[in-house]
């Protein structure tokens, strides 16, 4: 294929692993992670970051097609849970967007404000949404009338838009978030909000274990819950750097929201009562977490189910067997195919060890190489992108190989992020260890519950409490460093992104 020698047209840009110039790029060590991020972004065509607004970044079609994988995953859990997918308009009008105060109070610097229809001032401003509640409850006052309207749960995958003031970076702090899915559901009573909470949080889970991504889940504290709801549960993942990122949150927003719109039921018993409400929302960290958690120093370890090529298969050629080769290279990728693999075939002249680069640092997960000596043997050469180390299979059943080799990678990558993260994570009692910890991952610490002495622990660690997590904790509970009472509970502290 001539395209890897040269620019591709569709994007105006080279291909992976290429700079402007048409050289090999370097990417850098993932031991500097910051820089790999921001290289293996460019590089491996997830985004452009070009585009002339701070904030704003293009998706590059490779990139998208992860997007879409992941996004995929997403809507088909969320469809088959009981929930629904709907859209609701980007535009908010400020007389709705400013009746949840405690809501508006954490958003308020975020928003961005349309002013003008044209060259005309308009009546009323109108909010690009930072997040949908304000638009979306003001139709749930319509449309639940009675407890056989309940429960409600729909979702959007939509843009949304926040002025962010800090350091801005692709995947992890946007302007434009272009790829939120969030959901709001509707109950009867505040216990089947927990529960669906509960749920929620559950779904979640599943999602990041269908991406290889564990993830650590716990009750955020007061002070960093959802603006205007009751209590947030979180689920973060440690990055590379030791930095945690927040990649999904569920919000128990009791009636707070409820009386603010007046979104009342008629319950069995004919009388008047506020619904229960819950949100929850991922966005493209989850791509973030999945780049960041897999890949290494060659570039992209990308998850069979959301990789644009799961397999590419590179014949070996000379020139008296290069038909026979292709021919056997052919059928492979023909049977590949119509057993519903993404598969690629890289017949170009590039030198092998190019190839290898490019398909690497792509995250294609399987690469079949098929040579005459192979042949010889009905075999082909199977190198997994993960281990990087090269196996033999016989041409007959290369199906059924291919089947169980990317399922078991699916399962390895997971076993191999857990086993890191875990690796990350330790025990303190005083702050002093938690200093030295979250330099390098996440400190667990006794904690009284007192907002007080959780200040305290953030400035003297510079850090930030996570939360309580989710789970029982076998993590003996001790005294609260800040006060020096018993503690009864445990809290995640880290640097966040």
């Amino acid at each position: 294929m001539a395209e890897n020698k040269t620019e591709n047209k569709k994007t105006g840009k080279n291909d992976a692993g290429k700079n402007d110039s048409g050289k090999e790029a370097v990417l850098p060590p993932k031991s500097d992670f910051s820089e790999w991020f921001n290289s293996i972004i460019d590089i491996g065509q997830i985004m452009d970051v070009r585009y002339p607004v701070k904030g704003l970044y293009v998706w590059y079609p490779f990139g998208f097609g992860i997007r879409k994988r992941v996004y995929n995953i997403i809507r088909d859990i969320m469809d088959n849970s009981g929930h629904d997918e709907t859209l609701f308009p980007l535009l908010i009008p400020e007389t709705e967007f400013m009746k949840e105060a405690d809501h508006i109070k954490g958003f308020e610097d975020e928003v961005f404000w349309v002013t003008h229809g044209g060259v005309t001032p308009l009546d009323v401003r109108l909010a690009l949404r930072p997040t949908s509640e304000t638009a979306i409850y003001p139709m749930y006052k319509l449309w639940v009338r009675s407890h056989a309207d309940l429960p409600l749960k729909l979702y959007q995958v939509v843009n949304t838009f926040r002025h962010e003031t800090k350091h801005t970076r692709p995947l992890i702090r946007l302007r434009e978030i272009t790829s939120f899915k969030e959901a709001h559901t509707v109950h009867a009573t505040w216990e089947d909000a927990k529960n669906q909470v509960d749920e929620a949080v559950g779904l979640y889970t599943d999602i990041y274990k269908k991406l290889s991504v564990p993830v650590l889940i716990s009750k955020r504290p007061d002070w960093d819950k959802f603006p205007g709801g009751d209590y947030t549960i979180a689920l973060d993942t440690i990055m590379p750097d030791g930095k945690t990122l927040q990649i999904g949150t569920v919000h128990h927003l009791g009636t707070n929201f409820a009386k603010t719109y007046d979104i009342m039921y008629e319950n069995a018993e004919g009388e008047q009562e506020y619904v229960n409400q819950t949100c929850y929302g991922i966005s493209e960290r989850s791509i973030a977490a999945l780049i960041s958690v897999h890949g290494d120093d060659k570039g992209l370890v990308l998850p069979p189910a959301v990789a644009p090529t799961q397999v590419v298969v590179i014949p070996v050629l000379f020139k008296d067997t290069t038909e026979a080769v292709m021919n056997a290279c052919n059928k492979v990728v023909s049977d590949l195919k119509n057993a519903g693999f993404r598969v690629e075939m890289d017949a170009s002249d590039a030198r092998p060890g190019a190839k290898y680069y490019k398909w690497e640092l792509k995250g294609s997960c399987l690469r079949i190489e098929i040579g005459p000596r192979d042949l010889e043997k009905n075999s082909a050469v199977l190198v997994r992108r993960d281990k990087g180390e090269k196996q033999f299979a016989s041409l007959d059943g290369i199906v059924e190989t291919v089947d169980a080799e990317l399922k078991q990678m699916a399962e390895d990558l997971y076993t191999a992020a857990e086993e890191k993260m875990n690796a990350m994570i330790a025990p303190c009692e005083t702050t002093e260890e938690v200093v030295a910890q979250i330099g390098k991952g996440v400190a667990t610490l006794p904690w009284c519950g007192c907002e007080e002495c959780g200040m305290k622990i953030e400035e003297e660690t510079n850090g930030s409490i996570l939360g309580t997590p989710n789970v029982e904790t076998e993590i003996k509970k001790g005294k609260c460093p800040a006060c020096g009472k018993e503690a009864d509970q445990i809290v995640y502290i880290a640097k966040m992104y």
